[in-house]
């Protein structure tokens, strides 16, 4: 009869096999996997750009490969790995050419993965405000459906929290009060060109504070879409005072397009005259991957330099 091989240790090598051994089986160590095997964690909130400080570690990674290994979890539908943290660093090894990454492969459940995610990203430097509001929400959904506080380091600890004591914990971890935590996560409630406002990086250049942002967030999607469409056809965005007053209206169901385009043209406090055009009129001379603050640098450079020419052209 032939032998079926179950896999199973055969009796010398459970005889002579250490506690060490088996124990050492069980530690984590770095791997290295096959980039193609890794996806983006489900809903990311850090979003890789292409920016300045990726070119940086673009050329680290160049000239030193990666010093820490990715954080990666096996597929729970066996696609390959998921990327829990290592992002930024699988992108410079991709641009770089590179196949394979070294990387930890660790066994989470979806909260506690999305935990260390956030914990592993939001201390990096350049975070948008809506990326910082995605990922205390996300960690802030992910410790109330745990129940109890997941020490990354060590074991779990049975320390039952609600929604507000678990808002305490991300606020201690992470040197923010709880209302601006509170605040960060309301951007998130926001339509996407009033986030991209909130951010800095709206295609026409328009630009909304954390403070009116948070007290546009309770606008329906209804009225936030209108105040957008009333942003692009006035050239102007909502004050502190204006965000509240339009706050108040819309929970009183008065708020319409009409109100907030009287508010809008009203004038403002100390409000200075301003220079506006819309930004697809100058796009075609800028590299797509500019941000307006980019372009709005630049321009300001270029005039300093037809300035100096004029001043010489003076002078001669």
């Amino acid at each position: 009869m032939r032998k079926i091989d179950l896999g199973l240790p055969t009796y010398e090598e459970s005889l002579f096999s250490t506690e060490e051994q088996r124990q050492d089986a069980k530690l984590e160590k770095v791997m290295k996997i096959p980039i193609d095997e890794i996806h983006a964690f489900k809903n990311h909130p850090f979003h890789v750009r292409q920016d300045e400080e990726m070119q940086k570690l673009i050329d680290s990674v160049h000239e030193n490969g990666i010093l820490i290994p990715v954080l990666v979890r096996p597929d729970k539908d066996g696609n390959g790995f998921e990327m829990i943290s290592g992002h930024r660093r699988k992108f410079a090894l991709e641009f770089n050419g590179a196949k394979e990454i070294d990387a930890i492969v660790r066994d989470l459940d979806d909260d506690q993965a999305t935990i260390i995610m956030v914990d592993s990203n939001i201390q990096r430097e350049n975070i948008l405000p809506t990326e910082r509001g995605f990922a205390y929400r996300m960690k802030l959904d992910a410790m109330k459906r745990q129940g109890k506080r997941v020490d990354l380091t060590c074991s779990q600890v049975g320390n039952k929290l609600d929604g507000k004591k678990s808002l305490e914990i991300i606020a201690e971890e992470s040197g923010e009060s709880k209302n601006q935590i509170h605040r960060y996560i309301r951007l998130t409630y926001l339509v996407k060109p009033l986030r991209d406002m909130v951010d800095g990086i709206h295609e026409d250049g328009f630009t909304i504070a954390l403070n009116p942002a948070y007290e546009l967030s309770f606008l329906t999607t209804k009225e936030q879409n209108e105040l957008v469409h009333v942003i692009e056809n006035t050239l102007a965005t909502p004050s502190l005072a204006q965000s509240q007053e339009m706050k108040r209206k819309s929970q009183e169901g008065i708020l319409s397009p009409d109100i907030m385009m009287d508010m809008l043209l009203a004038e403002k406090p100390n409000q200075k005259e301003k220079l506006s055009f819309r930004m697809e009129e100058i796009n075609k001379y800028f590299p797509r991957s500019y941000t307006p603050n980019q372009k709005k640098e630049l321009i300001i450079k270029l005039l300093g330099e037809w300035q100096k020419k004029k001043e010489k052209a003076q002078i001669r």
